[in-house]
C-alpha cells in the first residue's frame, strides 16, 4: 500500500462469529449479504483515505467516506492514513482539503470526516479503523518500550472514547474508531510494546468491542511487523497478496499445490498466533494500477476458494476504494466468489 505524497504539503466458510475478540466491533456483518452457512460471515474491506488512482477531479476522484459508506457490500473502510505517531501526522489526500490544522501546529482538523464516521457507523453499520504506516512513515519507531508505550496512550486518547484525562487534539472530534490497522511498510523500533500498550487499551474499554488488524506482505515473516504478529493478539490479518512472488497472480487453479502463493503458510502461523482464532482477509489490488499481480476473473474466483478452504480466512482485503470504483464490476465479482 502506498500513501499518496502530493497532498501531504497541502493538505464465510470459515469467519467464526464466535470468535472471542473483536466480533462486535465487525458491526456492519450482520446486515451482510454474504452468507454460506449460518452464523459464518467474509466480511470485505477496502481502504479509503488516499486516492491512490490518482485523479484530481471527475467522477473518478476519491469521495467524501460516507458516500463509500451507502455501498452495503463493503463492510470494513480502514481510514489511510496516520503516517506518524510521534509526533502525529494524519493524511487523507484529497478529502484533506476540507480538513484544517488545530492552533499552533499542522496536525488536521477533520470535521468532514468526523461527521462522515459517525454515520458510517450509526446508520451504515460499518467498521472503521484507522490504519497506522504506510509507506510514507519515516519515524522509525521508539528509543524504548516506555515511549512506545506512551505514544499509545496517546493515539488511544486522539482517536479512542473520548475521556477527560487526557487532553489531546482530536483529528476526528467526537468520532471514535473501531479499532487500528498496522501497516507499517518497514521496520519499526518497538513496535511490539507499542501494539501490546494499545491491545490492552482496547481490551479494557468497556464501551464496545475494538479491533486490531495489521496488513502485512505475503512474504513469510513480514519485515516489518512479523515480532509484533508473533507479540501482539490481532483479530483480522489483511495479507497483502501482491507486489510480491508469493501474490495472487501465482495461483496455480487446480494445482493440488502452491509453491507460491503461500496462504498455507499464514494458515499455519495463525494457529499458534497470540489469538488462534485470527481471521485472514485475502488482500489484493482493486485495479490494474493499485499494486502489482492484479488478478480478476476466473483466476481470482478459483483463489478465493481455494483460500475458503482454511479455517483462518475471513473475507477479501482490497486497495484502496478511487481505485475499486474505476474499476466497475470488480466489487461484484469479489462478492459472487464469497
Amino acid at each position: 500500500m502506498r500513501a499518496i505524497p502530493q497532498q501531504e504539503a497541502s493538505h464465510e466458510v470459515t469467519f467464526y462469529l464466535e470468535t472471542p475478540r473483536g466480533v462486535d466491533a465487525f458491526r456492519g456483518l450482520e446486515h451482510a449479504t454474504r452468507r454460506t452457512i449460518p452464523g459464518l460471515w467474509q466480511p470485505i474491506a477496502v481502504y479509503w483515505g488516499q486516492n491512490s488512482y490518482g485523479q484530481g477531479s471527475g467522477p473518478s476522484v476519491q469521495q467524501n467516506l460516507a458516500y463509500y459508506c451507502e455501498n452495503a457490500n463493503i463492510d470494513v473502510i480502514p481510514l489511510a492514513f496516520m503516517n506518524g505517531i510521534t509526533p502525529p501526522i494524519v493524511n487523507f489526500a484529497n478529502a484533506g482539503d476540507k480538513c484544517s490544522t488545530f492552533n499552533g501546529s499542522t496536525l488536521l482538523r477533520c470535521p468532514e470526516i468526523e461527521a462522515d464516521m459517525i454515520q458510517c457507523q450509526t446508520k451504515h453499520k460499518k467498521t472503521l479503523v484507522l490504519s497506522l504506516g504506510g509507506a510514507t512513515y519515516t519515524q522509525g519507531g521508539w528509543a524504548t518500550t516506555a515511549e512506545a508505550e506512551k505514544a499509545a496512550d496517546m493515539v488511544w486518547a486522539m482517536f479512542g472514547p473520548v475521556s477527560g484525562d487526557y487532553q489531546v487534539d482530536r483529528p476526528f472530534g467526537k468520532a471514535v474508531v473501531d479499532g487500528f490497522d498496522f501497516d507499517f511498510e518497514a521496520y519499526t523500533n518497538n513496535l511490539p510494546a507499542f501494539g501490546s500498550r494499545l491491545r490492552s487499551l482496547m481490551d479494557a474499554a468497556g464501551d464496545k468491542k475494538y479491533v486490531l488488524t495489521a496488513a502485512p506482505q505475503c512474504v513469510f515473516p513480514d519485515a516489518a511487523v512479523g515480532s509484533t504478529l508473533d507479540a501482539v493478539p490481532f483479530d483480522y490479518i489483511f495479507i497483502q497478496f501482491y507486489n510480491n512472488w508469493c501474490g495472487v497472480s501465482n495461483f496455480q487453479p487446480g494445482s493440488p499445490t502452491q509453491p507460491a502463493f503461500n496462504f498455507d503458510v499464514w494458515d499455519a502461523w495463525s494457529k499458534r498466533s497470540k489469538n488462534p482464532s485470527v481471521k485472514l482477509l485475502l488482500g489484493i489490488p482493486a485495479n490494474v494500477g493499485a499494486g502489482g499481480g492484479y488478478v480478476r476473473g476466473p483466476k481470482l474466483a478459483a483463489t478465493i476458494r481455494y483460500c475458503s478452504n482454511f479455517s483462518s480466512f475471513g473475507g477479501v482485503m482490497m486497495w484502496d476504494v478511487s481505485q475499486l470504483y474505476a474499476n466497475p464490476g470488480f466489487l461484484e465479482e469479489i462478492v459472487a466468489s464469497l
